[in-house]
């Protein structure tokens, strides 16, 4: 029970690592916010994990959009006296998830709101969910924001998305560890390479023949959230099989 008497928010928590994160949190103690623009899909994962016995609210929000972002952080407050983990598990490749024509996928002409939907949920909303729960976590001398970001941070993948994963993983990570280490706060990043939320993830080359099973991410991200790690912070974990040691051949 790591996380007995903790209050986690986890953003992209109706499906895939996000809700993998959620159901791991509670089963350990946590009483989580889950956060997620799928009303239906996360009121009914949400329902689950409370028939298993553990404490899970659903907290339907746009990640793009600063009032819902901060009313979820807020309600958590509120409701539960504290904020002790937010996790930034939404996100994903903007022509993939704006379900852009190939045409799209290719930078010179991918279209600009695909673009615009990859900075405002890949990188904008991270920062924001840091800016409305960093002030209670200072206050209350304790909390842990986890970054998630992407081997294409590291290798170059689809220009904006590298761009996007990078900056979150590498100085957003490093600066609100800075300010929030003389107050007990950290932060952390984890770059996964390909990981089994969908098949065709078994596609791209890793040096250990394989793709992760996301609960292989989610255990280490549970690590970098748990007191076992109170002496980690301002660094990204990657987590890629390695991929990376193909790409440098």
């Amino acid at each position: 029970m790591r996380f007995e008497n903790r209050c986690a928010i986890v953003t992209g928590a109706a499906s895939g690592m996000g809700l993998l994160a959620s159901q791991m949190l509670a089963e350990e103690g946590a009483k989580v916010y889950m956060a997620d623009i799928n009303a239906e899909a996360l009121k009914a994962r949400a329902e689950e994990i409370c028939q298993k016995g553990g404490a899970a609210v659903p907290a339907v929000c746009d990640v793009r959009e600063w009032d819902q972002i901060r009313d979820t952080v807020e309600r958590a407050v509120r409701e539960s006296g504290s904020i002790d983990i937010v996790i930034n598990f939404a996100g994903g490749f903007p022509p993939r998830m704006c379900k852009a024509s190939p045409e799209g996928h290719y930078f010179p002409t991918e279209p600009l709101d695909v673009i615009d939907w990859g900075i405002d949920v890949n990188f904008r909303a991270p920062m924001l969910f840091a800016r409305a729960a960093m002030g209670h976590m200072i206050a209350q001398k304790r909390g842990v924001i986890i970054n998630i970001g992407s081997i294409d941070g590291w290798t170059g993948g689809g220009v904006d998305y590298a761009a996007e994963k990078s900056g979150i993983t590498g100085g957003l990570t490093k600066a609100l560890a800075r300010i929030g280490a003389p107050h007990g706060v950290r932060c952390c990043a984890v770059s996964p390479g390909p990981v089994l939320t969908r098949a065709a993830m078994s596609n791209m080359k890793t040096a250990l023949g394989r793709a992760a099973e996301p609960k292989e991410i989610v255990s280490l991200v549970m690590y970098l959230c748990s007191d076992d790690a109170a002496f980690v912070t301002g660094t990204d974990y990657l987590i890629d099989g390695g991929r990376l040691l193909l790409n440098n051949q």
